[in-house]
């Protein structure tokens, strides 16, 4: 068979929010197949084995089929090329560490021209697995070499590069569990749990409760093990020192062995343990020189390292370490043993997705050191037999949580809380954690403001510990989910108008409000931007902001088609006409039934304690009631409106325009509502009724919208009975 060629990616639309496809981001792709519309997967001879033997796991793709090997079984029969890569680049995805298992292919109103999604996390690492998995696909189609390995670990480094690390990735799926949304606030692990006044914030496991103050005072070693004596937490003794000879003089005096470390030094760097002589106290003190500002001697204390993590006054995790040894051969160097006998451990690697660090000794002093000390050197080849110390510490990794004895525990916790710190590491050597530190002169000896989590996540033996959900128990009340009410208002007309007028009411009713739509982006009553902001960046900096605690959002077809929603979910979800199809011809949205799937969009993300504000006038809306979750709150001018009469009739909300009045009904009973006409009248004396593109519709659906949140009949009549028409684009002061 002849040479093809390339698919050809006509677009790449990142949809960041709820889309027509899912509720979560998508990488969505316009292909042009060209000449491979017309050879489906059963017409390139070889191609099913080809795809098999470069992905092997492809056979665990259900595909619609249901089963293991659908996809599979869809090749031999005969499937197109788009929806083979929706399938490779999935794949891909689950090689490099991050398991996808949406996609959708679907054939657009172009002969071969197809749109293709996956699940997309991070857009970046979406966009290169889309380039490696259309590279696979075409030197598979064409019987050409292509190194899945190397794709995969391209794929893995942009992973590394881009996405969240995986203790910040472990909060945020713990949010995701208690339906906590998240924003992700720049390129590395700042992340915003929950939205506007109601949001917490984290960095990886510091949190916007995570003291200055207490991460200065942990930062200082010799500070805190003297506020944690101050209080009856047992540490060791020590002292600060100026140079080497001091350093031998306080070893001497506090009596050999000792610990020296740099005062504020991290992650074990420059920290020498066991040392009994004075050339070895010498050395050890020019090494922690190098890494900190001040240099601690301290007595050393005997047993494992430990890492006890505290998360709001609580232990929830503890780790052991162990200490690294090689044995020697007679025949291989230090530097051979420690690859062939450690590094080879699959749990060791150089980044956080492994529990273990790999050992590079040669950049490591302090293993340097204590090869010296054993009188050998990296090149070293030590006898057959022969045990030789690497590293006594950085191997916290065996889970021994459930080993802790309570008064360990208590002293923890009483150690953070001495700090102030919400979220502690807290360093403890003992022999045994299952007993009291007194009675093995065990000692805190170190408490470190936002700690690593992996060893407790990714422990190299024993159960993983749920850190994550700790801290989100920690930041969010139990019922709390971070969230402010949102109004999402979807259509194409008055749906500014809507919006305004609800932002109004909400404003009157003690609520800091934002507003995005086409007439700006408004804080309150005032307008900070000029542009149309009905779109989903101005929407999504509402959410950001700390001073909102309710969000109004106008949205249209085309912005859903572009972007997505700015929001997860909303608390109320409005939905207007069927209109506007003339301006979605370039997203294929050329009928109705088209229309209908994009706009039920914003009635899916109504929670369930929420409400769908539906236009009863128009039938395909009233079709969205049942994909409503929550409370469907229907609206129409005439009260004697079909579907209107039928939803009363079983109990549901309306509101309906009656003498010139909006009426608030339900069931059978009603409530007089605001003057729709007299607010009619002022618009049109002000000239503002074709800007505003204000109808009765349009105040019924803003009384209806401002019901569905619960304000008060009362206010909602005196709220239009006070809104100013005003120029267009901005709202009365």
């Amino acid at each position: 068979m002849s040479m093809k060629e390339d698919i050809k990616l006509l677009r790449i639309n990142y949809l960041r929010g709820p889309n027509v496809w899912t509720y979560r981001p998508v990488l969505e792709v316009w292909l042009d197949l060209g000449e491979l519309e017309d050879f489906p997967t059963n017409l390139i001879p070889g191609f099913t084995d080809r795809i098999s033997l470069a992905l092997p796991a492809l056979i665990e793709h259900h595909c619609g089929v249901g089963e293991r090997g659908g996809f599979l079984q869809r090749l031999v029969e005969g499937t197109w090329a788009g929806h083979v890569l929706e399938h490779v680049v999935i794949e891909l995805l689950n090689l490099s560490g991050m398991p996808t298992g949406f996609g959708q292919t679907r054939s657009t109103s172009t002969r071969g021209v197809y749109r293709m999604v996956f699940r997309a996390r991070d857009e970046q690492v979406a966009r290169s697995a889309l380039t490696e998995g259309l590279a696979l696909l075409m030197a598979t189609i064409n019987s050409l070499p292509f190194d899945v390995t190397a794709a995969v670990a391209r794929l893995r480094d942009k992973l590394d590069d881009c996405y969240l690390g995986p203790s910040t990735a472990a909060i945020v799926a713990a949010a995701t569990d208690r339906q906590i949304p998240h924003i992700r606030l720049n390129d590395g692990n700042l992340v915003q749990l929950g939205h506007g006044a109601r949001q917490r914030r984290i960095w990886t496991a510091e949190t916007d409760m995570t003291s200055a103050i207490a991460e200065g005072i942990a930062r200082d070693k010799d500070l805190t093990k003297t506020l944690l004596k101050a209080c009856g937490v047992p540490v060791p003794e020590g002292r600060a020192v100026k140079d080497g000879e001091s350093a031998w003089e306080a070893a001497q005096e506090l009596g050999l062995p000792v610990v020296v470390k740099p005062s504020d030094g991290n992650h074990g760097r420059g920290v020498t343990l066991d040392l009994k002589t004075r050339v070895d106290v010498m050395a050890a003190f020019e090494l922690a020189d190098a890494h900190g500002s001040e240099v601690l001697v301290e007595r050393y204390i005997p047993g494992n390292e430990h890492r006890l993590l505290v998360v709001g006054g609580r232990l929830v995790a503890a780790a052991r370490g162990e200490v690294a040894w090689v044995i020697g051969d007679g025949q291989h160097s230090v530097a051979q043993l420690i690859d062939s006998q450690i590094n080879s451990d699959p749990r060791r690697g150089l980044t956080e997705d492994f529990p273990l660090n790999r050992i590079n000794a040669l950049e490591d002093e302090v293993i340097l050191l204590d090869l010296e000390r054993q009188g050998l050197d990296i090149h070293a080849v030590p006898a057959a037999g022969r045990q030789v110390l690497i590293q006594r510490n950085g191997n916290v990794s065996i889970d021994c949580t459930d080993e802790v004895h309570p008064e360990v525990a208590h002293a923890v916790t009483l150690a953070a809380r001495v700090i102030g710190l919400d979220i502690a590491g807290i360093d403890v050597v003992a022999e045994d954690i299952s007993r009291p530190l007194q009675e093995q002169n065990g000692a805190i000896v170190e408490v470190n403001a936002g700690p690593g989590l992996l060893m407790h996540l990714k422990p190299a033996s024993g159960s993983p510990q749920p850190v994550g959900k700790a801290i989100i128990d920690h930041l969010f009340a139990e019922h709390e989910t971070g969230r402010i009410p949102i109004v999402g208002v979807a259509g194409s007309r008055g749906t500014h108008t809507i919006a305004r007028l609800v932002a109004w009411l909400l404003h009157l009713n003690g609520r800091h409000v934002g507003l995005a739509c086409r007439d700006g982006l408004y804080l309150g009553t005032r307008r900070v931007e000029h542009k149309n902001s009905a779109r989903w960046e101005a929407a999504h900096r509402l959410l950001m902001n700390r001073g909102i605690d309710a969000v109004v959002i106008e949205n249209n077809a085309a912005s859903i088609l572009r972007d997505g929603l700015s929001y997860d979910r909303c608390l109320v979800g409005v939905v207007t006409d069927m209109g506007g199809l003339e301006d979605l011809a370039d997203h294929d949205v050329n009928n109705e039934d088209q229309l209908f799937k994009v706009l039920r969009t914003q009635i899916d993300v109504v929670l369930s304690d929420g409400v769908a504000v539906i236009n009863a006038a128009e039938p395909l809306l009233v079709d969205m009631s049942d994909l409503c979750d929550g409370e469907v709150l229907l609206y129409a001018v005439d009260g004697q409106n079909q579907a209107l009469v039928e939803h009363r009739a079983n109990g549901g909300r309306a509101v309906f325009l009656q003498g010139g009045a909006a009426v608030l009904a339900q069931g059978q009973s009603e409530t007089a509502g605001a003057n729709v006409e007299a607010l009619l009248q002022r618009f049109a004396s002000s000239g503002m009724t074709a800007g505003a593109e204000i109808d009765a519709a349009t105040v019924v659906a803003a009384v209806a919208t401002a019901w569905a949140l619960n304000i008060s009949p009362e206010l909602i009549s005196a709220g239009m009975d006070t809104f100013v028409p005003t120029l267009q684009g901005s709202v009365p002061a």
